[in-house]
């Protein structure tokens, strides 16, 4: 959530970067937070003009008064206290409506982030890898999990209902290798692990920059509970320090988060959204990241070279894109997507795998996290996120790019160990 003053004083700037983000002005309205702004702020003139008259009508009290003048005052002092009741009344419905306009309004956005209204204007920034060429027809990955006998999409339809899935054999054993695999890589970083609550309550999905109800929301929501199952671990390690004030000398926090995630995909569809891509529910280990100010950009550049030494060292081809502006979500002041190369995805193209961003205080003023600054003074820390491994995705990319011309998949050479084989084999 941005600063209301800062709506206040920067409304040009903030009404478009509402635009840029291609998100509707009438939803998020700046000049409705400045309108509610302003009232509050009238309204707290008045309440505390009120609140002095009362303290002086109490103190006329104490002197000596005869009957008539102490009537007056008694008189005086009731009206005084409706004033201020219906004005409190007004104040805490106005502060309400103002946290709820201005929840709506996003992040700024950093100023070399391409501007753009869809991905496929984003800008790519590096490549690393190059895309396979077989001497074969390759196979999609739901072909080979049905081939090699590891994923099961019918029954999962049939028992849970769409974009849900069994994993079976080798693809159990392949699903944890990859979650391994990418909790010793942040373990190596010196990253404080978690394994995190699959619920959280509204409050905090809210606060990460989630919405929990309604038909755009992307998760589901526990009826009558408030409480919602996670669509990442991002929210469960971000909520951790709600309304606490964190240590400077502690700063930068980097944790990592193993979690079940859960989405609704609400209005997702299409090709690409095919077999493992677009599910309702898989696992995925999660980076997040509390800092100063001053270190936020560093850490946003190291959280996105994890990313890259771990799909390095899983030998898939991929590229780096800056996010435009209207692919950003509100949360986000600066995004990268690392997205691998999918033989099986049209005949071959690049699909997001892992994104990073840095969010800065937008989530903190939400959660109210800060930290007391070398002043003296408490001020909102940053944070950041970026996935280490959503296993869907990236078992996706290793069957479609290790697969072979005889129907098997070779295991890529960091993952055997965790594995204990090198090799799918098709079932006779």
């Amino acid at each position: 959530m941005l600063d209301y003053k800062y709506i206040k004083d920067n409304l040009a700037a903030v009404k478009q970067n509402v635009l840029d983000r291609n998100m509707d002005p009438a939803r998020a309205d700046a000049d409705k937070v400045v309108e509610l702004y302003d009232k509050r702020t009238a309204l707290v003139t008045e309440l505390q003009g009120l609140q002095q008259k009362r303290n002086e009508n109490a103190q006329a009290m104490k002197q000596k008064l005869d009957n008539d003048a102490r009537a007056k005052l008694i008189e005086a002092g009731k009206a005084l206290k409706e004033e201020i009741a219906k004005v409190e009344k007004d104040q805490k419905e106005t502060e309400e409506a103002l946290e709820e306009a201005a929840r709506q309004i996003p992040n700024m956005y950093h100023p070399q982030a391409p501007v753009g209204k869809l991905d496929t204007e984003n800008l790519e920034v590096k490549v690393v890898g190059t895309p396979r060429k077989f001497d074969f027809e390759p196979k999609d990955h739901v072909a080979l999990g049905e081939s090699l006998d590891i994923l099961d999409f019918d029954r999962g339809t049939k028992v849970s209902g769409p974009k849900f899935y069994y994993l079976k054999n080798e693809a159990v054993f392949l699903e944890q290798a990859l979650i391994m695999y990418a909790l010793n890589t942040l373990r190596k970083h010196n990253f404080n692990m978690f394994i995190t609550p699959d619920v959280a309550k509204e409050d905090i999905l809210k606060g990460i920059g989630f919405n929990p109800r309604g038909n755009e929301s992307n998760v589901y929501s526990i009826e009558e509970e408030g409480t919602c199952l996670v669509a990442t671990a991002e929210i469960t390690l971000g909520g951790y320090h709600q309304d606490e004030i964190l240590p400077k000398d502690k700063l930068p926090l980097m944790y990592g988060g193993l979690s079940h995630c859960f989405r609704r995909e609400a209005g997702a569809a299409g090709q690409f959204s095919k077999g493992l891509y677009r599910v309702h529910q898989f696992d995925k280990v999660e980076m997040f990241a509390y800092s100063t100010p001053e270190q936020s950009d560093a850490i946003h550049e190291q959280l996105r070279a994890i990313e890259e030494e771990i799909f390095t060292g899983l030998g898939l081809p991929f590229h780096v894109v800056d996010t435009c502006t209207g692919d950003l979500g509100a949360p986000a002041y600066r995004k990268w997507d690392l997205e691998a190369w999918m033989p099986g995805r049209n005949g071959g193209e690049y699909g997001e795998v892992t994104s990073t961003s840095n969010c800065t205080d937008y989530q903190a003023r939400r959660l109210n996290i800060k930290y007391k600054d070398d002043d003296g003074k408490n001020k909102y820390v940053h944070t950041l996120n970026g996935t280490a491994i959503a296993v869907g995705r990236a078992m996706l990319a290793i069957l479609e790019n290790y697969q072979n011309a005889d129907g098997s998949v070779t295991i890529p050479e960091v993952l055997v160990p965790y594995c204990g084989f090198d090799k799918i084999l098709p079932k006779k």
